[in-house]
């Protein structure tokens, strides 16, 4: 197989849930080599959240996968030893700590970088490195509330408020850290210099809202939630079918028109109430019940089929084992199997990143606590005498 696009680089990661390690995912899966430094003592928290296998977390193994485990106590002095060690050899060092943490163990970034000068920083947090919320703890749906996604997400008219159903701003987060890596990168190969990177869930989760600023921003009003519908386009949501509901998008004059053609409702064509994009989006109640009207007597394969064939963008609405069986995903080979030490074979969500020449490698999966802790001490330098030393003091573990 070619080498990973990001072959030769070296990432050290020190993060628990989601916003670290799926960043340092994303350059695992393009070829970097990712060192997971864990505490001894149970290590990456995502370990103790079931569902289990064999006493191994499902999701551990998959959000962890081509990354070594070294289980290290950076409280102890010995373990900072190795940590400052691991990080002189290392271009990218990413972190999701409250902030301040890393500075009371001695390890931020003013001291690091002046051992390695070349070193990109990522320091992912809930709010950022300063300002008024800098020390607040951050959870995903905390970010989510303030960042106004739960306000516009829901029914419209609905009371209770709702979440997006993944953790919209955690992932988002830790996407905007991979591409600032990436960038840095490429400033450092014009400088030879690396820098600190300060990304949070909060502006992560306030950066998604375009059309919700471009509508504020220019009119004043307050976004509000509005269902499956698009803040712009109508019909552009949800729509019932006879044995459940199915997705269209008429965004264009073409599409628009093909839609009435397929449902049977040509006299909406020069309906004064549709007539433009805007007042379909005004009138989209009305348009709704109108298309449900004939929509709702046949079931969501043929109007999937019908719209289709007629080139409007349109699908059906799957739950995760359908979408985990789909066709077309298996047929792109998007769940690729993984090799674990433990477990065998497991199961993967692949990359979406499909680069031509050196495509994202998806080949072991998450680690065990300290799988790899003597074989990245060796490659630092440590003698058998002093690994067995460190392992005999409890500075570092080994998954045996």
């Amino acid at each position: 197989m070619a080498q990973g696009a990001l072959a030769g680089i070296r990432v050290v990661e020190v993060g628990n849930f989601m916003a670290a390690p799926f960043c340092t995912l994303q350059l695992a899966d393009l070829g970097a080599d990712v060192i997971k430094v864990e505490n001894p003592n149970g290590g990456d928290q995502t370990r103790a959240m079931g569902p289990f296998i064999e006493g191994e977390s499902s999701g551990f193994v998959r959000l962890n996968r081509n990354k070594r485990s070294l289980a290290l106590d950076l409280k102890a002095a010995q373990g900072k030893q190795v940590f400052r060690a691991l990080v002189r050899n290392a271009d990218v060092l990413v972190e999701n700590l409250r902030p301040g943490t890393m500075g009371d163990l001695e390890l931020d970034w003013p001291r690091l970088s002046k051992e390695n000068p070349r070193l990109i920083y990522v320091a992912a947090s809930g709010w950022g490195q300063d300002g008024p919320y800098a020390e607040r703890s951050g959870l995903d749906i905390i970010a989510q509330g303030m960042s106004g996604l739960m306000s516009i997400t829901g029914e419209e008219g609905g009371r209770a408020p709702v979440k997006v159903g993944v953790p919209v701003t955690d992932l988002t987060c830790a996407l905007y850290g991979a591409l600032a890596v990436l960038a840095a990168l490429r400033v450092r190969d014009r400088t030879g210099q690396g820098q600190f990177i300060d990304v949070s869930l909060f502006e992560s989760g306030v950066s998604l809202a375009v059309w919700e600023a471009a509508r504020y921003f220019a009119t004043g009003e307050v976004p509000k939630p509005l269902g499956s519908a698009h803040q712009i386009s109508a019909p552009y949501q949800a729509v019932r079918a006879s044995d459940g509901f199915f997705t269209v998008g008429a965004t264009s004059r073409p599409n628009w028109e093909a839609c009435c053609e397929v449902f049977g409702l040509q006299r909406l064509k020069d309906d004064p109430r549709f007539a433009q994009a805007h007042q379909r989006h005004q009138n989209r109640r009305e348009l709704l019940s109108l298309i449900e009207a004939v929509s709702s007597k046949k079931p969501i394969a043929h109007w999937v089929s019908a719209l289709t064939e007629a080139g409007v963008p349109c699908g059906a609405i799957q739950t995760y084992d359908q979408v985990f069986n789909d066709p077309h995903l298996r047929a792109r080979g998007f769940f690729p199997e993984t090799s674990h030490s433990k477990l065998g074979a497991v199961r993967q969500i692949g990359s979406p990143m499909r680069l031509s020449a050196t495509p994202p490698q998806v080949t072991r999966a998450g680690p065990l606590l300290g799988e790899h802790s003597t074989e990245v001490l060796r490659e630092l330098g440590y003698s058998e005498e002093a690994i067995q030393q460190l392992h005999a003091d409890g500075v570092v573990r080994t998954s045996q």
